[in-house]
């Protein structure tokens, strides 16, 4: 039997390679009138910009455009909103990363809402039902990480000790298409590369073994997963063919914000809100230096307390697709998987907490703050010393063992 199970709503898919030719022809469908939404420099500097301006103006498009810098904040998508509401926008176009895409989402949200985006931000505000109507958007991304082209959710941030890092989230913010083209990320410098890649692959792996999973979110994630083993390093150490490479980190990003906004997340990204909001560390860099840490807590949670949890077998394939190997055993797989993993933290160079000031008199506060939504579909509920054990395998990591 297959247990009941619904798929929320999904953008429109343009998949390939030069597929940012196409995003003139799909814009004119919604009128003439367009906000752009870009980074604040790479478009110009990868010389994309020019080739998209040529397309907007030979199909006679008329547009706004703002840059984001990065991560965007509640006060910087109300102002870019208000600025720009009077001028009756057909549709928002984001291009660029994840932070312009959330941006773009939220201000497509509120073009035509007289509210703050404090008023629908999920624990900090009132928390209004979002009624609409949002403005039509099309997201384009310039990176393989966030899968925001796919979701409903728009991240912002305020940065600070009393800070927060929220979603505003409504089936209405859903893209009407996520336009991909891999030839974008050619760009992309091997940091980047390397924190969006494992952020990805968080993903994928907390949506497959999410207490939300389904048959169905299970399959895509799967196929993600595979893609981005085969993918991911070849990408970041410039090796074989860069082309296939990208594309495939594109689609299993595409997959991964797919099966994220189906299923919910784990304790990577319930640690990764806090994180993101008091220290100044990059949302990909939080994933890539806590997923090793993380599944080895959950594993060990499980067989303590869980030992039947469907969770442990997923972790067990897991490892044979990574490893491509059998396993004479889950407690091998378990012990491979982990290998693997911490493996490619080190040849992906993600650096510690250190690195970003984060101490473990700080891990208090951390873990307060990290019982959002996505804690709440991890497998396993996480007693707070081990959510705080997670964070020290990546203060400390030396000889930490699986």
């Amino acid at each position: 039997m297959i247990d009941a199970f619904s798929i929320a709503r999904l953008p429109r898919i343009e998949f390939g390679a030069g597929n940012i030719g196409k995003l003139a022809a799909l814009a004119a469908g919604y009128g003439d009138s367009l906000l752009l939404v870009t980074g604040a420099h790479s478009l110009d500097a990868a010389g994309v910009w020019q080739n998209i301006e040529q397309h907007l103006k030979t199909a006679g498009l008329h547009w706004q455009r703002v840059r984001i810098s990065g991560e965007p904040s509640p006060q910087q998508v109300d102002e870019i909103a208000a600025a720009n509401r009077q001028q009756a926008i057909d549709l928002v176009v984001g291009i660029g990363g994840g932070s312009v895409l959330d941006a773009a989402k939220a201000i497509a949200g509120l073009l035509r809402v007289n509210d703050s985006v404090m008023d629908y931000l999920e624990g900090v505000g009132p928390e209004k039902p979002y009624q609409g109507p949002a403005v039509p958007f099309i997201a384009v991304p310039t990176t393989a990480g966030t899968g925001s082209e796919a979701t409903k959710n728009s991240v912002l941030s305020v940065p600070g000790n009393e800070g927060f890092k929220k979603s505003f989230r409504d089936e209405q913010l859903v893209p009407a298409c996520a336009l991909l083209d891999p030839d974008l990320l050619a760009s992309c410098p091997a940091p980047l590369i390397a924190a969006d890649g494992m952020d990805a692959l968080t993903q994928l792996l907390e949506a497959l073994v999410s207490l939300r999973a389904n048959p169905l979110t299970d399959a895509l994630a799967w196929s993600g997963l595979r893609m981005a083993r085969d993918s991911l390093l070849p990408w970041y150490e410039g090796s074989g063919d860069q082309a296939a490479a990208r594309a495939g980190m594109a689609y299993a990003a595409l997959l991964s914000g797919i099966t994220l906004a189906q299923t919910g997340l784990g304790s990577v990204h319930g640690l990764a809100s806090p994180l993101g909001a008091f220290f100044p560390i990059p949302h990909g860099v939080v994933c890539g230096t806590l997923v090793a840490a993380a599944t080895r807590i959950n594993i060990n949670a499980m067989l303590e307390r869980e030992p039947d949890n469907p969770a442990l077998e997923k972790y067990r394939q897991v490892a044979e697709l990574f490893c491509q190997r059998d396993f004479t055993s889950r407690e091998h797989a378990w012990e491979a998987l982990l290998h693997l993993l911490d493996d490619w933290t080190q040849r992906l160079q993600l650096p510690t907490l250190e690195h970003y000031g984060i101490a473990p008199d700080a891990f208090a506060h951390i873990v307060a703050n990290s019982r959002g939504s996505s804690m709440k579909t991890n497998p396993i509920v996480l007693r707070d010393e081990e959510i705080a054990a997670i964070l020290a395998q990546r203060c400390h990591p030396q000889g930490v063992s699986a």
